[in-house]
């Protein structure tokens, strides 16, 4: 079995905030990260990555004689995993021109990492064969209904659910998987319109309406009275609440209260304060436009429906609303009435009436304490990637130029 490996192409800089943080293959969409889709379908444990300098001790990278490299932006398909394993040394798979995969010897991959001209390869195109891709932002909710279903499919084959109880109310139950340790009592669950699926030890409280399709990864709790939308992801160990539409949790986030999210994406250990809301469609129903970290500036997104993104670690405190089309970077901590500006860089503090620059010293004591609550550690290697984050995101704190 040879060995693989994920990259990350210029795609990532378009993927920003949310890989200033993670490799582009650690994005979740559908029920799992990229990654894991991967490791799945190659039926393989380990998997390593290139990706940016700073993120390599948390994502290292292993090489050997023989090297698979795979476009992390891509999610694998049947199809696609079956030209990927029979791809000979030195030939390529290519999309329209963009490299998919390719089989290296550990002498080109050497090579290829140093930025030295390798060998020819000998590539064909993909053609017709089927498979997803993240490009921007907004593809994350876009293409999450069908990658929820792709994952459903992978996870439940063979399987078999526990039972729903008697206290919900069900509609189209075959495509409803309760995974173990799950509970679920006197919700609505309509899964007519794409599958849902409740992961190890997740909660629905009573009174939840869901309607399909849906993830509730592991661990996860969908609280009393909440109404979710799909196509809807809520990741591991994480809280929803409110109401909820075709939008992204990646993990370990809350929005445990009243409020709309909709067409959104959350990053890691991110919490919006009760009756936070995000608009997702404009007054006069015009194309949004989002921030783009390559143009520095605002791209047309071809979307009358976007809302919030935010990048790891930030906070909106109770009663914030974003405008349609918002970006928050890492570690921001946004609060106050009013609508704040619709790009909020990394490492701000403030809200409508303005920003300064919340200090790494307190960052990482805020990190510390939140990641300690799901007992994980907020390690050195963590606080050296939010400090290179910091560094790195000075140019867009626009008032730090003012002092």
């Amino acid at each position: 079995m040879p060995n693989f490996i994920l990259f990350d192409d210029d795609v990532r800089d378009r993927l920003q905030p949310l890989t200033f943080t993670r490799p582009v293959s650690e994005l979740r969409v559908g029920i799992l990260t990229i990654t894991e889709k991967w490791q799945r379908h190659l039926r393989i444990d380990e998997i390593s990555y290139i990706t940016q300098d700073y993120l390599i001790d948390k994502y290292p990278i292993h090489i050997e004689s023989d090297n698979i490299v795979i476009n992390g932006s891509v999610l694998p398909s049947t199809q696609l995993v079956q030209l990927v394993l029979e791809l000979e040394e030195n030939e390529a798979i290519l999309k329209d021109g963009e490299l998919i995969a390719t089989r290296l010897d550990e002498r080109q991959f050497d090579r290829l990492i140093h930025g030295q001209e390798i060998e020819e390869l000998i590539g064909f195109d993909v053609g017709d064969t089927p498979f997803l891709k993240i490009n921007y932002l907004w593809d994350i909710f876009r293409i999450n209904g069908e990658a929820i279903q792709e994952d459903f499919d992978l996870l439940t084959k063979n399987r078999i659910s526990q039972p729903i109880s008697s206290t919900n109310q069900v509609i189209a139950p075959e495509n409803i998987f309760i995974d173990e340790g799950a509970t679920v009592e006197c919700a609505i669950l309509n899964a007519s319109a794409g599958p849902i699926y409740i992961g190890k030890n997740a909660t629905v409280m009573e009174g939840a309406m869901i309607r399909g399709a849906l993830a509730l990864c592991e661990s996860s709790t969908i609280k009393m009275g909440t109404k979710i939308y799909g196509p809807t992801t809520i990741g591991p160990h994480s809280k929803a609440g409110g109401e909820i539409g075709n939008s992204v949790i990646t993990g370990y986030s809350n929005k445990g209260h009243e409020g709309y999210l909709g067409n959104s994406v959350l990053g890691e250990w991110c919490n919006l304060g009760a009756d936070t809301n995000t608009s997702n469609l404009k007054n006069n129903y015009a194309e949004v436009k989002l921030w783009d970290y390559r143009k520095e500036g605002f791209v047309p997104t071809g979307l009358q429906f976007c809302g919030l993104i935010m990048g790891d670690h930030s906070k909106a405190g109770i009663n914030t609303m974003f405008n349609t089309g918002t970006v928050v970077g890492v570690s921001a901590n946004v609060y106050g009435s009013g609508y704040p500006r619709n790009f909020i860089p990394s490492f701000s503090w403030g809200g409508f009436s303005g920003f300064k620059t919340y200090r790494t010293n307190k960052a990482f004591d805020t990190a510390e304490k939140v990641m300690a609550r799901r007992k994980i550690e907020f390690t050195e290697t963590e606080k050296g990637i939010l400090q290179t984050i910091f560094e790195n995101t000075a140019q867009y704190r626009s008032w730090e130029k003012e002092v």
